[in-house]
């Protein structure tokens, strides 16, 4: 069993924020699916879906973002996922809009919420699915950007093209074929460029 753990930061007055990616793409999921409601345990939120007939784990952190860590590790040892079944999904302002980009493992490229999971699980052997959300424009600090709301043009583009392609990426992680996620989304985002 995997958990994919969507990063955000909880509240209403986030919910269409830019940091907001992971989250978003999980209540994506909850609706196409028609999954159980998001159920509280602890700190953070998760429900249930199935892959071909394998049952994986959706999980909100109901810390805010620079806290998401304390939420993974909480869930780590409340549902006892084993090391290597763990994948995040989160926003990256280093990609544009309509790139994803697939690793195994590797550093924190800046993003605070996976400064505080590497810190609180002890590696940064996790498998990471980062959603392109542009960057600011030169004279806009970032922590305004991120937490800046989607316009209705982006949520239709993430709805509509990002996410079937996320999806696909993450059906591929959860069945053991990260090399082949990366080849055909890493690749095909360096053709678009």
């Amino acid at each position: 069993m995997f958990a994919i753990y969507g990063l955000g930061n909880p509240g209403k007055e986030y919910s269409r924020n830019r940091h907001n990616a992971g989250f978003i793409f999980l209540d994506y999921l909850s609706d196409k699916y028609g999954l159980e409601k998001f159920k509280k345990k602890d700190n953070f939120l998760y429900t249930y879906i199935e892959f071909d007939n394998k049952k994986d784990i959706l999980i909100k952190p109901k810390t805010f973002m620079n806290l998401s860590g304390l939420a993974v590790v909480r869930a780590e040892n409340f549902f006892k996922i084993e090391r290597g079944k763990i994948v995040i999904i989160y926003d990256d302002v280093a990609l544009p809009l309509s790139m994803i980009r697939i690793r195994e493992r590797g550093s924190e490229g800046g993003h605070n919420g996976l400064k505080s999971i590497t810190q609180n699980l002890g590696t940064n052997d996790y498998s990471r699915i980062r959603i392109g959300v542009g960057a600011p424009l030169s004279n806009e600090r970032l922590k305004n950007y991120v937490l800046g709301d989607f316009c209705e043009e982006d949520i239709a583009a993430l709805k509509g093209d990002i996410f079937p392609k996320v999806e696909d990426a993450l059906k591929l992680v959860v069945s053991g074929e990260i090399k082949e996620a990366m080849n055909r989304y890493n690749e095909r985002n360096r053709a678009e460029i």
